[in-house]
């Protein structure tokens, strides 16, 4: 029987680069959420669906699509559109292409939310994200994440742009 091959262990630069990614994969949604919560009284997930619909063409996309584009399961998608729809934000429609999916499309109302929203979100993105950056380490930053994006998938899930 052949012997298991030894861990690669982290190097101490690679352990302290892990530990502020780590860092960073935990605070930055919570404080995101937190500035949408306060401004706009929706979640992170929330805006993503409603900004995912906002680029997509006539705001509509299967609610599956919508689901890869905010990373996110369809039940949890299903619950969260209820809750938009309750606010007059988004509507279900069967797919007239197909009737086995279900779109979602954005109403006035939520592309007006949409409208509203995405000033102070896009504000909180660059106070925390690239304010403290400088150009060529934003730059680094989009290729980084590109790379680990497409380790995570690497069946063209990567980069995430807009919506499809």
């Amino acid at each position: 029987m052949e012997k298991p091959a030894e861990p690669r262990w982290l190097t101490e630069e690679e352990m302290q680069a892990w530990l502020a990614l780590g860092g960073v994969l935990m605070w930055l949604p919570s404080a995101l959420d937190a500035q949408l919560q306060r401004d706009a009284g929706i979640t992170h997930f929330e805006y993503q669906v409603l900004a995912g619909l906002s680029m997509s063409p006539g705001g509509t996309l299967r609610m599956s699509e919508l689901a890869a584009f905010s990373n996110g399961s369809l039940s949890r998608l299903s619950r969260v559109v209820d809750r938009l729809e309750k606010r007059g934000w988004v509507e279900r429609r069967p797919d007239p292409d197909d009737g086995r999916y279900t779109l979602a499309v954005l109403t006035e109302a939520g592309r007006e939310k949409v409208e509203q929203t995405a000033p102070g979100h896009v504000e909180e993105v660059r106070r925390l994200v690239f304010d403290p950056l400088t150009q060529a380490q934003a730059r680094q930053l989009r290729e980084i994440s590109r790379r680990i994006g497409q380790a995570i998938d690497p069946d063209g899930g990567w980069p995430p742009t807009a919506a499809p």
